[in-house]
């Protein structure tokens, strides 16, 4: 009976400690700080991509854009063969909005799974990788292109980077689990065994491989959504759409780990289960994207960061959020990998990790001043 009656003020406290964790955003300045950013992100955006369609060796102006989406949609007749409307609506329907749709979904699958792996960690610094998600898709892309397995035709690659992943992220959760109850920090250092066991598997593959796949397989880590089709754009759509669906009712519930497992425990979340249901989330997401574009670095880590010290913690706003940012981040690093050298398409990763390693930087002191109170 005492522990009952002890108990009821502890989570009283943490419920109104909660609300007003949730009330907090909805102030005028947290309203108007987060329009700003909606805007600012859905103009740069529409921007980007406007700017990527019309960009490259064959250049588009806006109104043959405009013209060539009224055709293909069916609001002015079709173009003649051979004229160069044709080849605009073939340069643009068959490359360049497969690639661009292609991108902004694996940017808007990594920007979400980066910010879930954050608060499973509860670490703003943490990205999904950390969970080996990235290094079994490279492990299981370096085995399909290294030993040449054509199972499944042209998408063998992606099939098979996209079973390691999630093979990998569940090994790590199986094993992380039999440690200490799958707890994050366990999940953390078992990430990095089994990201070093699957690393030296690749670079075994890598050696033993022809010199032909060596090249495959080093354009594949580097990340890349050149020759995206149609398909590649619905295969990675319909699995990032079923998980990120089915993660949306946990928003409001990533909110209370930030409180600590104990407290969220009091506040009525199974915190396992949570966990659990945040790990098969990151996984299928992450494995999505990564199994057509290559690994791409940065995004997962650096936008969802980023946007937290802008908006706050508060996941309902976060996720949506870090979904825009990471698919502006990718199409941008795309248009500069189109453009930035004529004639040569570079690696979409590096762009990210040019872009994303300095900002990566900058946050990192602004994070580490902000505890040590300015302090150098």
């Amino acid at each position: 009976m005492t522990g009952v009656t002890a108990s009821r003020p502890v989570s009283a406290r943490l419920g109104k400690l909660h609300s007003k964790l949730r009330r907090k955003p909805h102030n005028t300045t947290g309203r108007y700080a987060t329009g700003v950013l909606w805007a600012a992100l859905g103009i740069g955006l529409a921007i980007t991509v406007v700017v990527s369609l019309g960009s490259g060796q064959f250049v588009i102006a806006p109104d043959a854009l405009w013209q060539s989406a009224a055709r293909h949609f069916g609001f002015a007749p079709p173009a003649e063969i051979g004229s160069s409307a044709a080849l605009t609506d073939a340069a643009l329907w068959q490359v360049r909005v497969p690639r661009l749709l292609l991108g902004l979904l694996v940017g808007a699958a990594l920007g979400i799974a980066g910010a879930l792996a954050q608060s499973l960690f509860g670490n703003p610094l943490a990205e999904p990788g950390v969970i080996g998600i990235t290094a079994g898709a490279s492990l299981g892309a370096a085995l399909s292109i290294g030993l040449g397995i054509s199972w499944f035709g042209l998408v063998t690659t992606p099939v098979f980077a996209f079973a390691f992943g999630l093979a990998t992220a569940f090994t790590v959760w199986l094993v992380a689990r039999q440690i200490t109850a799958q707890r994050s920090l366990s999940l953390l250092l078992v990430g990095i065994a089994i990201n070093a066991i699957a690393g030296a598997a690749t670079a075994f593959i890598f050696v033993v491989s022809s010199s032909t796949a060596r090249d495959a397989v080093v354009f594949w880590q580097l990340g890349s959504v050149n020759g995206a089709t149609w398909n590649a754009v619905i295969q990675t759509a319909i699995p990032l759409a079923v998980a990120t669906v089915a993660m949306l009712p946990l928003l409001r519930k990533l909110d209370l780990l930030a409180l600590g497992d104990r407290a969220a425990g009091h506040l009525g979340c199974n915190v396992r289960r949570l966990r659990v249901a945040l790990m098969i989330g990151i996984a299928l997401i992450t494995g999505a994207a990564v199994s057509f574009a290559g690994i791409i670095g940065f995004v997962g880590l650096v936008v969802p960061h980023a946007l937290r010290l802008m908006v706050g913690p508060a996941h309902r706003r976060l996720v949506p959020l870090s979904m825009v940012g990471g698919a502006l981040l990718i199409a941008v690093a795309d248009l500069l990998a189109r453009t930035l050298i004529y004639g040569v398409d570079l690696p979409i990763g590096m762009m990210t990790s040019l872009i994303g390693a300095p900002v990566f930087l900058v946050l990192l002191r602004q994070t580490f001043s902000q505890r040590t109170g300015g302090a150098a």
